[in-house]
């Protein structure tokens, strides 16, 4: 007698895929839909997780592409306290699929929201990208002139890179129910007022994701049709949320709606990919150790289980492991460059 799970390979099976496998290594969990040559120039945006993918592919040799590099390389910590060579671009932590969209559209048209230069102390901040200066601005003058000439960055950006990969993070946003525009963080956390008559959570459900990624899609492939995309999901639960939920069953509905229009996105279309690295670092066969003692950070070992899986399945094997490891310490995620973190720091 035969059926269809008679003669399926090991990884088709719990116990010998997951139970009873390397939690670190295991076999056949990503098999990528194309490939990344030599000839690659790769993108990078999205949460924070995805500071780690960008530096293991650095460390690979790979052409990651850096469109707004700091004007001195001499103190790169410094550089990196004011956002350069985080990503491709200096956005900053990009968390939501509509945050992305929004920031495509504005690098076309080349708009800039005057609502969106908050002040604090006599200083001002690029509510789309808070956090790039920390002490703020000189004047609207300058903060309007360095986000016009990012977005015309991030327009060079998009259409030399062949690959653009997005790390997804949070389905929860503010909106200006003014201009109907998006932003990172609620006004008032870095700079700015909050106004409750003005400014509301935004929590995108599964259909505005799914919608948002075909909209990228598409606007990227206005003016570079070969652009690929690989999609991945941050493993990093919630810092805090607004919804009025418990954070726990708040980050679950976050995470499976990402995870589910991701999923659907990449097996609708032939030039998008998903790399399971909430998958990994969630692994329960991992029995917790991916994780640092606050259940949220991951820890050095997760981020390698991560970066070497999408490494050695596009043949980069060279640069995995410590030699492209993303911290000093076991900490791994002290060396991120992260906003969503003031939420807990502000905190009253």
């Amino acid at each position: 007698m035969t059926h269809p799970y008679a003669d399926l390979p090991p990884q088709a099976f719990w116990r010998s895929g997951v139970a009873d496998a390397d939690p670190a290594a295991l076999d056949g969990i990503y098999q990528p839909a194309f490939p990344l040559g030599d000839d690659a120039r790769i993108a990078t945006a999205g949460s924070c997780f995805a500071q780690h993918i960008s530096r293991a592919l650095q460390g690979a040799g790979m052409q990651v592409l850096d469109v707004e590099p700091a004007p001195n390389t001499e103190a790169p910590e410094l550089a990196r306290s004011f956002n350069y060579g985080v990503y491709s671009a200096r956005y900053g932590n990009i968390y939501t699929t509509r945050q992305l969209l929004q920031l495509l559209q504005d690098s076309e048209t080349g708009h800039v929201e005057l609502a969106e230069i908050w002040q604090r102390d006599g200083r001002f901040f690029d509510a789309q990208r808070p956090n790039i200066e920390p002490v703020g601005f000189v004047s609207v003058d300058e903060a309007i002139l360095l986000r016009q000439a990012h977005l015309a960055a991030v327009q060079r950006l998009f259409r030399m890179a062949t690959h653009l990969i997005f790390t997804l993070g949070l389905v929860e946003c503010w909106f200006d129910q003014e201009t109907g525009r998006v932003m990172p963080l609620a006004p008032g956390v870095v700079a700015g007022e909050y106004d409750p008559g003005r400014y509301s959570l935004r929590r995108l459900g599964f259909a505005e994701v799914l919608h948002d990624l075909q909209q990228m899609r598409q606007h990227l492939h206005r003016h570079n049709p070969s652009l690929r995309l690989i999609l991945t999901v941050s493993p990093v639960p919630l810092t805090a949320t607004a919804t009025g939920q418990h954070v726990l069953p708040a980050t679950t509905n976050a995470k499976a709606i990402l995870r589910a229009a991701a999923g659907e996105f990449a097996d609708s279309h032939e030039d998008v990919d998903y790399f399971p690295s909430y998958e990994i670092v969630t692994n329960p066969a991992a029995r917790g150790r991916f994780y640092m003692p606050n259940s949220r950070d991951v820890t050095q070992q997760g981020v390698d289980a991560v970066t070497t899986t999408f490494l050695r399945a596009h043949g980069l094997t060279g640069g995995a492991g410590p030699a492209v490891a993303t911290a000093t310490s076991d900490d791994a995620a002290t060396d991120l460059v992260c906003e969503e973190i003031l939420l807990e720091a502000h905190r009253k």
